[in-house]
């Protein structure tokens, strides 16, 4: 496969997005959409909560190595496959059309997810904030869209502007949650400094599977680097680096930042703390360590963190529809690219009209934004992402065994592989206690795979049928568009 295109439009200007960003650039953007104070104030008292305690932290470091194996294929394919469908693209060369479009649909749901988990999570903290401050009650909802309002706004002009702001907020957020951890080293912690958090017998206590979904959650987003090839300064070199630029840095910090949480409130005292409200833990936890002015900065940085997050995905998801057009899989309108601010609008437009529809429905099903919408769809798409990398893995090992262009055995068999066995290790923990985090348990409190359970699992199964079901409709009926979607493999 050499291409993934349209018929008659590959060549046109109009449909190809230009840029400069560098390393630090593309970083900036993959990092806030792992969204760093989102994780630590928002998923990391929910994993030590509903996950594995005090052992928690942990699983950020074991999650960076399964992931960091799984990014030394993904930079191998960057190289050898010039295009900025990332999964959808790697998957095609290697197992095929049907297979790409299938990986697409898993992809979409993915970030369509979790990007609306949190529209659930900053629309509930702009609820609780405004009323805090003497403000009108108003439903949370709607500052959601609001949200959404201003996310498209920013997205539909020149990526350029999205990276800047990003850039800032990121490292306003990532500076604060530092400057609480010198503390916390500097008072010594409730109980004492300590590696409790790293012992065996923490990191298997409680419910791991359900810890391990909240740590992988908060990596999603570091394998989009791919996705902004076309607007990369020398790709070939810039994508490898920010891939293990991102996956190493994120790793780093939510082991280090989840650890000084942890040393905060001690070991015998975290889980209380947690579980007195998941939500306010970081804001309780920066009042005691840098008095109301650290409560406060970090109250704001938090709606900023996950105001870079949505930004940062929506981004992501308008580049997958705009490859997905142009691949032909998508209509023509969306691939279109502005011809001032040089962004894929049309795509930026669609994205926010599903964002603005899903919202409507949650709050006309009247779902909790935590505890449900933020919850819930953040473990389907943890679970997606799952999949998703584990099948990209097994199409890097066949793409470089049927090509031979690269024949370095760890970059190409070793380390795939590895990060397929960690992946699906991971995934079948996240199934196995998805009813935990759901909330579907019987009359004794126990755990069943209820319906709720059932229809979120469901969606991983109903997204890559899409895909192939695609795939079969245009081979019979656009066999020539069918043909473009990867002319160097047989169908």
């Amino acid at each position: 496969m050499t291409q993934l295109e349209s018929p008659g439009l590959a060549a046109s200007a109009k449909r190809t997005l230009t840029g400069s960003l560098g390393v630090t650039a593309i970083v900036f953007m993959v990092v806030a959409a792992a969204s760093p104070l989102t994780v630590v104030g928002g998923a990391a008292p929910l994993g030590i909560l509903l996950g594995n305690g005090v052992g928690f932290p942990s699983l950020y470091a074991i999650s960076a190595v399964i992931l960091l194996l799984f990014a030394v294929g993904l930079a191998a394919m960057t190289r050898h496959v010039p295009k900025p469908g990332a999964f959808f693209t790697y998957v095609g060369y290697g197992l095929g059309r049907p297979s790409g479009l299938a990986a697409a649909w898993i992809a979409m749901l993915t970030y369509t997810t979790i990007q609306v988990s949190v529209y659930g999570y900053i629309g509930y903290i702009l609820s609780v904030t405004v009323a805090s401050l003497g403000g009108p009650a108003i439903a949370w909802w709607l500052y959601s869209l609001l949200v959404v309002a201003l996310v498209g706004t920013l997205g539909y002009r020149h990526i350029d502007l999205s990276s800047k702001v990003l850039g800032v907020l990121l490292v306003a957020e990532v500076a604060i949650v530092l400057v609480m951890v010198a503390a916390v080293v500097f008072t010594g912690g409730e109980e004492g400094l300590g590696v409790a958090p790293f012992e065996p017998a923490n990191i298997v206590s409680g419910s791991p599977g359900v810890g391990l979904m909240f740590a992988i959650a908060a990596f999603i987003g570091f394998e989009a680097t791919a996705i902004f090839r076309d607007e990369a300064r020398d790709p070939d070199r810039t994508i490898p680096r920010a891939t293990y630029g991102a996956v190493i840095g994120i790793g780093l910090f939510y082991t280090l930042a989840s650890w000084g949480l942890v040393m905060a409130w001690g070991p015998d005292g975290i889980f209380d703390a947690a579980a007195e409200d998941p939500g306010t833990l970081i804001l309780r936890t920066m009042s005691r360590y840098l008095g109301v002015a650290g409560e406060v900065t970090v109250n704001v940085l938090l709606i900023t963190s996950m105001f870079a997050c949505v930004l940062s995905f929506h981004n992501v998801l308008t580049r997958y529809q705009h490859s997905m057009s142009a691949a032909g899989v998508l209509p023509e309108r969306v691939g279109a690219v502005h011809h001032r601010h040089l962004s894929p609008h049309v795509s930026s437009l669609v994205q926010t009209g599903t964002s603005v529809v899903l919202v409507v429905a949650f709050a006309l099903f009247q779902l909790d934004p935590i505890l449900q919408v933020f919850t819930w769809f953040a473990g389907v798409a943890t679970l997606a992402i799952a999949v998703l990398m584990a099948v990209t893995s097994i199409a890097v090992i066949v793409y470089f065994a049927r090509t031979r262009k690269d024949r370095r055995v760890w970059n190409t068999i070793v380390a795939p592989a590895l990060g397929f066995v960690g992946l699906i290790m991971s995934a079948a923990l996240i199934v196995a206690n998805f009813p935990l985090m759901v909330g579907d348990v019987d009359a004794d409190g126990e755990p069943v795979f209820g319906v709720i359970t059932w229809l979120l699992l469901a969606l991983i199964v109903v997204f890559p049928l899409i895909g192939f079901v695609q795939a079969a409709w245009i081979r019979a009926r656009r066999p020539a568009a069918y043909a473009k979607l990867t002319d160097s493999i047989a169908g």
